[in-house]
């Protein structure tokens, strides 16, 4: 489910407080397109960016809860198939454990309003089709992040979610990346989706803006 016509008022925020321009990648979807599609074509897009002259230094990413997983995952494959790093990226409650491990699957079960854990399963079982959740770029938590670029990780607390963020944060530090976490407390799943409504959201949306913004000034003066 989704699509960049679903997220294109979420995108249009986050492009408009940045000043920078947009690509939305229309990846495939399961179950009719199991992993590794959607990783492949995340992979697609970058490669596509940087053939058509985009300089790594002034290309950041963004993704929202699986599309934030996928966000890590594209990373991490970039750096494997030896393509340079972008600036820098946003993750939006990012889900990277699709074995759904996390301690707060069970700690916020009663605080999440959005999922329950067998919502959650009924999502990962046919992406997965069958496959291994613990491969890397299936739940980037369990990667080697060495060689990432810049993150800034954003998350509520009230979202079976969280410990998707808190881990993949500490796994980035443990690994050499530069990484800040910012959980907003009693906000549910990407809470920044609630822009102009909630003000948590938009202040959200202007730290993301201005996060990917110096990234890319940094990028543009080197």
């Amino acid at each position: 489910m989704g699509s960049p016509g679903t997220h294109a008022g979420f995108t249009a925020q986050l492009v408009r407080r940045a000043g920078l321009r947009a690509t939305s990648v229309d990846y495939r979807l399961a179950p009719e397109h199991p992993f590794p599609a959607a990783v492949e074509d995340g992979l697609a897009a970058y490669r596509a960016l940087l053939d058509e002259g985009v300089r790594p230094e002034e290309l950041v990413l963004a993704g929202d809860s699986a599309g934030g997983g996928l966000v890590v995952a594209t990373l991490v494959a970039a750096r494997d198939a030896g393509l340079p790093q972008p600036a820098g990226a946003v993750l939006f409650s990012p889900w990277t454990d699709l074995t759904l491990s996390g301690e707060s699957m069970h700690t916020k079960k009663d605080a999440d309003p959005i999922f329950v854990p067998e919502a959650l399963q009924t999502f990962a079982t046919p992406y997965l089709a069958g496959q291994d959740a613990t491969q890397p770029l299936a739940s980037p938590v369990f990667a080697d992040l060495r060689g990432l670029p810049p993150l800034l990780v954003q998350a509520g607390s009230n979202e079976l979610l969280l410990d998707d963020s808190v881990r993949l944060a500490r796994r980035a530090a443990a690994d050499e990346v530069e990484v800040t976490l910012r959980v907003w407390p009693q906000v549910p799943h990407v809470f920044q989706n609630h822009f102009g409504h909630l003000d948590e959201a938009d202040e959200a949306l202007d730290e993301a803006a201005g996060f990917l913004a110096a990234k890319v000034r940094i990028g543009r003066e080197a």
